[in-house]
């Protein structure tokens, strides 16, 4: 059996969505980096984006933790495994601390982990230490560490939001508004990591001004118990997989992608943009990202075009998620009127629109078996296609997303949390021919980093 594990965590949480929650896990990350330890961060929720920014911040990879979508056990296998070679776990929260169901609280409940509130401080003085004790004692078994505001304009403004604190709450410091750390975003959410050529001297500013503003010091060591963990089934030995990764197309859970080499599946990464042909593949995944932001130069690309209709012909396996689904349809309009022809193989249109046209988690029972994920994007299509399958919504939010199948072509909206059941993603991506395939060599997977070296099997 084994043990417990401790270390030092936080969850940051805010009291809506908008406040830097994603700025300041970045910056706590960075400075606790920079002086010398091993931070661990995880996102709480479904998020492709603010991942990106935090994996750099702290050096790591990023996984999801989520009571609903991963589950508890593999959020508690996640969260053990991190122990073990962290000095600093950092989860940040989703939308308000007390938001949704399961919300960052109950998350922040289940495991002990105490809340550090972060609080916009624009336009307000001693109000902020009320808002600050409404949360920590809101609910009153919540672990809770302390506040740290956000966005303050001077050094008299810090003091006089740190002096508000009433019943002992502890400050954890202030980052300014001034200091050229905030990070852009577009409709998606955070402009992507790899597009902000400034990101570290944004990061180790923040961490700066975090460090000047308060004694920077360790929270409280958590108790972390350990999982049941059973290793996964080689149920993809000697699949190839080609998946799609370039600017157009980046969002990937790490986990799933783990599950997939845990499996036995060998991943080929390729541009759709820049790449003249597929990688040698069994399967193709085709992920979420931003081609309305490429579908211009993505339309040029004939000969991508080309090889992913001839990858559907020879009936191959593929499956393509929310951004993924618009670049296999006949064409995307974005939100300027610009139209531009994609791959043709999921006959219909996509028009992007300047409002969020849906946002849900989302459980999809499909032929294979039931999968959980989420979906977030501002398009609208129209197709002819008859769904094979629509989402269900555990909190009744928008959604309901049609999922199509042509052959051996399954697409989506949804983004597919793939160890929510590692048999039915194995199912999409295992070829016709796998009795031909089984003799190629496993690939090894002591490059894998050690959050993603074993995984849980199916749960319901």
């Amino acid at each position: 059996m084994s043990q417990p594990r401790h270390c030092p965590a936080v969850l940051i949480a805010a009291p809506a969505s908008g406040q830097g929650k994603t700025t300041v896990t970045a910056a706590l990350a960075r400075l606790h980096r920079n002086q010398g330890r091993k931070v661990r961060v995880f996102k709480c929720g479904p998020d492709f984006l603010d991942p990106m920014i935090l994996e750099r911040a702290s050096g790591a990879p990023v996984y999801q933790l989520d009571m609903w979508m991963v589950g508890e056990q593999e959020s508690r296998r996640l969260l053990w495994e991190a122990a073990a070679e962290a000095d600093l776990i950092l989860i940040e929260g989703v939308m308000g601390l007390f938001d949704g169901t399961p919300s960052s609280a109950d998350l922040a409940r289940h495991f002990g982990v105490p809340v550090l509130a972060v609080i916009d401080g624009t336009a307000m003085a001693q109000t902020f230490g009320a808002l600050a004790l409404g949360l920590a004692k809101y609910q009153p078994d919540l672990p809770f560490a302390g506040v740290l505001a956000n966005r303050v304009g001077t050094l008299r403004h810090a003091q006089l939001l740190e002096g508000s604190l009433t019943e002992g709450l502890r400050w954890y410091g202030a980052l300014s508004r001034e200091t050229g750390i905030e990070l852009p975003s577009r409709h998606l959410g955070l402009v992507q990591a790899s597009e902000l050529n400034d990101l570290d001297l944004r990061l180790d500013a923040a961490a700066d001004a975090l460090a000047n503003s308060c004694e920077v010091a360790l929270p409280p060591a958590v108790e972390f118990a350990a999982p049941d963990v059973i290793p996964a089934e080689p149920l993809l030995a000697g699949v190839r997989i080609a998946v799609a990764r370039d600017e157009a197309f980046a969002f990937t859970y790490g986990a799933s992608l783990d599950l997939l080499r845990a499996m036995g599946a060998e991943l080929r990464f390729f541009s759709p943009i820049r790449d003249r042909q597929l990688p040698e593949a069994d399967s193709l995944y085709l992920p979420g990202g931003y081609p309305e932001l490429h579908h211009v130069a993505l339309s040029q690309n004939t000969p991508m075009l080309d090889a992913i209709r001839a990858h559907h012909a020879a009936g191959k396996p593929l499956l393509a998620e929310c951004g993924g689904m618009l670049y296999l349809l006949d064409s995307l309009i974005d939100v300027d009127g610009t139209r531009a022809e994609l791959v043709g193989l999921l006959k219909g249109d996509a028009v992007m629109q300047k409002r969020l046209a849906a946002l849900a988690l989302q459980a999809v029972e499909l032929p294979e078996g039931s999968l959980r994920g989420h979906t977030y994007h501002h398009s609208l299509t129209s197709t002819e296609l008859e769904p094979i399958a629509r989402g269900l919504s555990p909190n009744g939010g928008r959604g309901a997303e049609a999922v199509y199948r042509e052959g051996r072509m399954t697409a989506s909206y949804v983004h597919f949390y793939f160890p929510s059941n590692p048999s039915a993603v194995a199912a999409l991506f295992v070829p016709d021919h796998q009795d031909t395939i089984a003799s190629r060599p496993t690939p090894a997977l002591d490059h894998l980093n050690p959050v993603g070296a074993s995984l849980l099997a199916k749960r319901p």
